[in-house]
């Protein structure tokens, strides 16, 4: 049986093949989008379509938006005419991008409308759909996130803590202005001696790429690698940092699979509470988890949280070994990537009506 999962595959996030692995494990035959309309029989054989990020829009240039618009536009229609099953995962709250906001709304509504099922992996989403519409809640289904135990290799173990050495802090992630980069520099600024930060990523543009090293010269306790960085560094990276720390923009954000990441490799966060921090509720005791209004209280929270991150090492050296120890446990249990693997073939099937055939 044949089905969209879209996008089919991602270099640089696992979190899709994870899932399509477990589509194609349980006799599905997954196929990419843009071959949707490769020829009647090809398009009559596609029985559902599954979209993830599909408002996000490229935001080059005004022209390059309204081309990406009106060719993803075209795609659901396609879907809906062609009564196509469709499943969207609401990934995130709104679009990330101020310049594509409007257009990538329009798709956001859409998909909302014309989807038989969403998926979501935080709480959160559903109470945004709720006071979208309660019609749609109806179509919600829970699945939990998958975790990235193992995936990207093994735990590497930490170095000992030494009780009067700076706390590491990494940011790992595709740099863009939602992820509130420029706060991390101030917190450089701010603790030149007590902490030291890596930003590692590869920046939205070559223009903020620029922006970014030079708000960072001449600080000695910022690290910059802005690249892309190779799944066979990540394990390495995280062993070396004491804490993954995450500033993103409450008004977009909603779900991070660099959280997960984080908690899968024994390591917890700084982190505003968007909806995949809030889902771990009570347990945020583990987390250094944060709210704020306003772009300077945002800083501010960021700097209590840096503050009592140095008070908590000063009385146990092992503090963030224990916190990360404990969010790795919740994340193996509640996260379980193949529990999630099979909540969404059991959605497919339930979609679809019936099991699809095994492979031989």
């Amino acid at each position: 049986m044949k089905v969209i999962f879209n996008p089919s595959e991602n270099k640089e996030n696992k979190y899709i093949g994870i899932l399509v692995r477990a589509l194609e494990n349980a006799g599905y035959e997954v196929v990419p989008l843009d071959g949707l309309v490769s020829s009647w029989k090809h398009f009559k054989s596609i029985q559902l379509v599954h979209l993830n990020w599909f408002e996000n829009l490229d935001d080059s240039s005004k022209g390059a938006t309204l081309k990406s618009f009106f060719r993803k536009l075209i795609a659901l229609i396609t879907i809906r005419l062609g009564n196509k099953k469709l499943i969207w995962t609401m990934h995130n709250r709104l679009s990330h991008e101020k310049k594509s906001g409007k257009w990538s709304n329009i798709l956001s509504s859409l998909l909302i409308r014309w989807a038989d099922a969403i998926v979501i992996h935080s709480e959160e989403s559903r109470a945004r759909l709720g006071d979208i519409s309660q019609i749609f809640l109806s179509k919600v289904v829970h699945i939990p996130h998958p975790d990235f135990i193992g995936v990207y290799g093994p735990i590497l173990p930490s170095a000992v803590p030494q009780l009067g050495n700076p706390i590491k802090l990494v940011f790992i992630g595709a740099i863009k202005p939602y992820k509130n980069i420029e706060l991390l520099i101030r917190l450089a600024q701010k603790f030149p001696t007590s902490i030291e930060i890596s930003i590692l990523g590869n920046p939205h543009t070559p223009e903020y790429k620029k922006e970014i090293t030079r708000l960072s010269k001449g600080l000695s306790n910022l690290h910059l690698k802005l690249e892309f960085i190779s799944d066979e560094d990540l394990p390495e990276i995280l062993s070396n940092s004491d804490l993954v720390i995450l500033p993103y923009n409450l008004e977009s954000s909603l779900n991070s699979g660099t959280v997960i990441l984080a908690f899968s490799y024994q390591k917890t966060v700084i982190c505003p509470k968007i909806g995949t921090i809030n889902d771990f509720g009570k347990v945020n005791s583990a987390i250094f988890s944060y709210d704020y209004s306003t772009p300077e209280e945002h800083f501010e929270k960021l700097v209590d949280r840096i503050n009592l991150a140095l008070e908590l090492k000063k009385t146990n050296p092992l503090i963030f070994e224990e916190m990360g120890q404990k969010m790795f446990s919740l994340v193996q249990e509640q996260n379980d990537k193949v529990l999630a693997g099979q909540k969404l073939v059991e959605l497919y099937s339930r979609i679809l009506g019936g099991q699809p055939g095994r492979k031989a």
